[in-house]
C-alpha cells in the first residue's frame, strides 16, 4: 500500500477523514479505505449504522466547530463541497488548514480555467473553493471529475412506469464511473506526495456520451425499448420543484443544462493514479442493472 509521507513518518497508519461519505463518490471511497490499513473517519449529518472499521462522527460541514473536532489526529482530508455557494467554506478551511493534513478535493472537468465567470454556478462554486484552498497555503490534490455515470438513478422513478425518460437535455461528455473517481481518489489520498501532479487531474471515462447515447445503453442492457425525449428548461423546472427539490438547486441545475458546453476531452489520469483504464458507461450499468428493473 502507498503511504501518505510526512510527519507521520512513511510507514505509520495514516487516519483519513472522509466528508461526503454518504454520497455517490464518498460511499465508494469509504469502502475501499475501509480495506486498506487506514483508519477513517467519517464526518456526516445523523446517526449512521456502527461499521467497525469506520469511525463515524455526527456533524456539520458547514460548523466550524464540528469540522474542527472531526480533524482532530487526522492526516488527510477527502473534501466535497456539498452547497451551491462557498462562503460558508471560509471557516472550513481555515480549521483545516490549522492541521495542516493532506487535502484531496473533488472538483469539475466543467471548469473553464481561462474564463473570469464560469458557466454555471455548480462549475463556479467549485472554482472558488479550489481557490480558496491553495491561497490557505494546503497545495490541495485536486480531483476534476466529468459528469457521474450514478446520476442514471435519477430515471430510476420514470422507468418504472415507461420506457421514456424526459427532461432537460444536456451537453455531450466523457461521463465517468464513480468507482473510478473514489479509485483515483483512495490513490491520491496515500500516495506520496512526489508521485502526484501539481495540476489538477481530469478524471473523465472512454467516451463522450450524450443524454440519448447514454439511456440508449442502459436499455441495450436491461432488453427494453429505452428512449430519451427532451423538455425545455420550463418545463424541466416545474417538475423538479413539483418533487420537492430546493429551488437553488433546480436553478442551478437547469443553467447547467443550458450552459454548460459539450466536451471531448477524454484524458488517461484515471489509469496513471489507479494503474488500469477508465471504465465505460455500460460497465456501470451492467453492475447496476438491478436498480432499473
Amino acid at each position: 500500500m502507498p503511504d501518505i509521507a510526512g510527519p507521520i513518518g512513511p510507514h505509520a497508519r495514516p487516519s483519513i477523514l472522509v466528508t461526503g461519505a454518504t454520497g455517490n463518490v464518498g460511499r465508494e471511497v469509504v469502502a475501499r479505505l475501509v480495506t486498506r490499513d487506514v483508519h477513517v473517519r467519517c464526518l456526516a449529518r445523523g446517526r449512521h449504522a456502527p461499521h467497525p472499521d469506520v469511525d463515524w462522527v455526527a456533524g456539520d460541514l458547514t460548523d466550524r466547530a464540528d469540522v474542527r473536532a472531526a480533524l482532530v489526529g487526522m492526516d488527510a482530508v477527502f473534501l466535497i463541497w456539498p452547497l451551491l455557494e462557498s462562503g460558508a467554506a471560509a471557516e472550513v478551511i481555515e480549521e483545516i488548514a490549522a492541521t495542516s493534513p493532506r487535502v484531496v478535493y473533488l472538483s469539475s472537468t466543467a471548469i473553464d480555467d481561462e474564463a473570469s465567470r464560469q458557466s454555471d454556478p455548480i462549475v463556479q462554486v467549485h472554482v472558488e473553493m479550489e481557490l480558496m484552498l491553495h491561497n490557505a497555503g494546503l497545495k490541495p490534490i485536486v480531483l476534476r471529475s466529468d459528469t457521474l455515470a450514478s446520476n442514471a438513478r435519477g430515471w430510476a422513478a420514470q422507468l418504472r412506469i415507461g420506457d421514456e425518460v424526459s427532461g432537460p437535455d444536456v451537453a455531450m461528455t466523457p461521463v465517468v464511473d464513480p468507482r473510478d473517481v473514489a479509485d483515483a481518489a483512495v490513490s491520491a489520498l496515500l500516495r506520496p506526495n512526489d508521485d502526484l501532479d501539481e495540476e489538477p487531474h481530469l478524471l473523465t471515462g472512454p467516451e463522450p456520451l450524450s443524454r440519448a447515447d447514454q439511456v440508449a445503453r442502459l436499455g441495450t442492457v436491461i432488453n427494453r425499448p429505452l428512449r430519451f425525449r427532451s423538455v425545455s428548461a420550463d418545463l424541466a423546472r416545474r417538475r423538479m420543484l413539483a418533487d420537492g427539490r430546493p429551488e437553488p438547486l433546480v436553478e442551478a441545475l437547469i443553467s447547467a443544462a443550458e450552459h454548460r458546453p459539450a466536451s471531448n476531452c477524454v484524458t488517461d489520469h484515471i489509469e496513471r493514479l489507479t494503474g488500469r483504464p477508465a471504465r465505460t458507461f455500460t460497465e456501470w450499468v451492467t453492475d447496476h442493472a438491478v436498480e432499473f428493473h
